[in-house]
């Protein structure tokens, strides 16, 4: 593997090359920076890691020695906490204190919803999750067992279509009740100063629509701080023969996702670290996309836009499309032969350091 020397590291010339062509231009960090900032994150605390790595294996080879020499008595559950707290396993309680924490996202702090954890190394994959922010109710039901049993044959099955519109409807009565009669009962919605029509029994779960108010294409309702969607559609496969024109009901699913580089294999040579990193800055600046081949025909994979809509109080409003990207490092005990330090070494440490500052900047 040919390497390049920056600021002291001997980085692989793959790494190199998609750190400053690709992932610096646009964020005003400068090359120089970058590699002199990362620099003294691998030699500080690449010394630091080492002697907390020696004293982890000095104290685990205490405690093993402890359970060998005590092999086939009683636990002494006493006599072991003593023994933990000599050799600075246990510490003393310090004193009470407070956390604070700021700027901290809704779908972290606030609402309930479902965490995805795929490869960042797949890009397909990556794109999924990150859609997952939303879900057809009606495929989920159809193609999977959560009425009971799972779909028979090939081609549509009608009955079973029908069993999922009346499970749609009783979801509907069940959540966002109406203040008169069942959902599975009207034959069309629309707006009316600010309201749906028919009524909901609480008001407030109307957050939007989209289109106009006589014929929307889309009611936003909430619940909970989750948000469902129908899809008005009387010309679709579903919405044809529904008397409201219901043709689905997409629900707010998947809030969060972590992209993981450690998720299968970790990404520590270089070849991982680019395509991770390639993905991951692709996903921030929204213009990852993949080839996917599906029954026969293909077509590009592309993030979800956000959700435009007009607010019950008719000012114009925004739902996320997307799912709240997390990162999970490589583990900072891990080996990196993609950057070498000044003396050659990967070190366990370096993969973890590489991967928060690039993260950071990406």
């Amino acid at each position: 593997m040919s390497r390049i020397e920056r600021n002291g590291l001997q980085v692989a010339a793959p790494l190199a090359a998609f750190i400053e062509d690709a992932a610096l231009p646009g964020t005003g960090v400068s090359a120089d920076a970058f590699w002199t900032g990362l620099a003294g994150l691998v030699e500080g605390m690449g010394d630091e890691n080492r002697a907390l790595l020696a004293k982890r294996e000095t104290i685990q080879g205490q405690i093993d020695a402890w359970h060998l020499e005590r092999r086939g008595q009683s636990h002494d559950a006493a006599a072991y906490k003593a023994f933990l707290q000599e050799i600075g396993y246990l510490v003393p309680e310090g004193d009470d204190f407070e956390v604070e924490t700021a700027n901290v996202d809704p779908e972290i702090a606030h609402l309930p919803g479902p965490q995805l954890v795929v490869p960042i190394t797949n890009a397909r994959f990556a794109l999924n999750a990150a859609n997952a922010r939303w879900g057809s109710l009606y495929d989920a039901l159809y193609g999977t067992d959560a009425m009971g049993d799972l779909p028979e044959g090939k081609g549509y099955d009608a009955a079973r279509g029908a069993r999922v519109i009346a499970w749609g409807r009783g979801f509907l009565d069940e959540t966002f009740p109406l203040a008169s009669g069942s959902w599975s009962d009207i034959s069309g919605l629309r707006v009316e100063d600010g309201a749906l029509v028919p009524a909901l029994k609480d008001a407030s779960q109307f957050a939007g629509y989209v289109g106009d108010t006589a014929t929307p294409t889309r009611i936003v309702l909430k619940n909970n701080g989750l948000h469902a969607i129908l899809e008005i559609d009387a010309a679709g496969n579903i919405g044809k023969d529904d008397a409201a024109g219901i043709n689905d009901i997409t629900l707010e699913s998947a809030l969060s996702t972590i992209m993981d580089c450690e998720d299968s294999v970790a990404c520590v040579d270089a070849e991982d670290k680019v395509t991770a990193y390639s993905n991951w800055l692709g996903l921030m600046k929204r213009d990852l996309a993949e080839e996917v081949s599906k029954g026969g025909t293909s077509f590009t994979r592309v993030l979800n836009d956000d959700i435009a809509y007009t607010a019950a109080n008719g000012e114009a409003a925004v739902l996320k499309g997307r799912s709240l990207l997390l990162v999970r490092n490589v583990g900072h005990l891990m080996t990196n032969p993609a950057i070498l330090d000044s003396a050659g070494r990967g070190g366990r440490g370096a993969a973890g350091c590489d991967d928060h500052r690039s993260d950071r900047h990406a």
